[in-house]
């Protein structure tokens, strides 16, 4: 077939190979073309992404370390501030995950995931379990074993607050002080005790609570003796 001079080829005709070939290309333009068209709006679409991931590892870090926070005075373990990062997290990979399909199905792609995608769903996968596991074993163990918190006054040099957590399991009691200071994290206990027949000597008032440079707090067993691994213990906020 010959064409006229001057007059536009005609386009060549593409194979079966050719077109599965450049389906991959045309279905990466129409996603770039559905989300604005733009580099920014693309890069737009990963922070849900990146926001979700963030929060996982930040929950399965509050979940295992044993940290605790002071929110308007009230005493909240690791588990739980894990519980609500592990929710948030949840969420926003939802909504990433949502509005992927929702450009995958509007570009008629028929791949398969990438490999890529494939590790990333399993990396995600194992963060959300780590950072479940963290904090269903952590409520785990406040549930079993009737654990308590309570904040105690007065406070230190510059906000710096004793807060306590009380076990006690069968005939076996236990109790760990934070020292809590800004920005309200306490990261490990400042110290332990352990008491017997269970008992709870803080919230028996046996105790007592002083501050210098540091803190000073005594703990009493049913307010007769001292408890066995805890007389008097420093407190110091970081």
């Amino acid at each position: 077939m010959t064409t006229a001079p001057g007059a536009a080829a005609p386009p060549p005709r593409r194979t079966d190979a050719r077109l599965k070939r450049d389906r991959p290309v045309a279905a990466a333009r129409e996603v770039f073309a559905a989300s604005g068209g733009s580099g920014l709006e693309v890069i737009r679409n990963f922070p849900f992404l990146v926001t979700g991931a963030v929060c996982g590892v930040l929950a399965a870090v509050a979940g295992w370390s044993g940290s605790l926070a002071l929110v308007g005075g009230y005493a909240v373990p690791g588990w739980q501030s894990g519980a609500v990062l592990l929710a948030v997290s949840l969420i926003l990979l939802g909504v990433h995950y949502v509005r992927g399909v929702r450009r995958y199905a509007a570009s008629g792609a028929e791949s398969m995931p990438s490999r890529r995608s494939l590790r990333l769903l399993l990396a995600l996968a194992l963060l959300t379990a780590a950072a479940a596991l963290g904090c269903g074993q952590g409520a785990l163990s406040d549930m079993v074993n009737g654990a308590e918190y309570r904040v105690l006054a007065p406070t230190g040099p510059g906000g710096c607050t004793a807060v306590v957590r009380e076990e006690s399991f069968l005939e076996s009691g236990r109790g760990e002080v934070y020292a809590v200071g800004d920005p309200g994290l306490a990261r490990t206990p400042s110290g332990t005790w352990e008491v017997d027949a269970g008992h709870r000597p803080v919230a028996a008032g046996s105790y007592e609570l002083t501050w210098g440079d540091g803190g000073s707090l005594t703990v009493r067993d049913s307010g007769t003796g001292p408890a066995p691994a805890l007389d008097v213990e420093f407190l110091a906020c970081p």
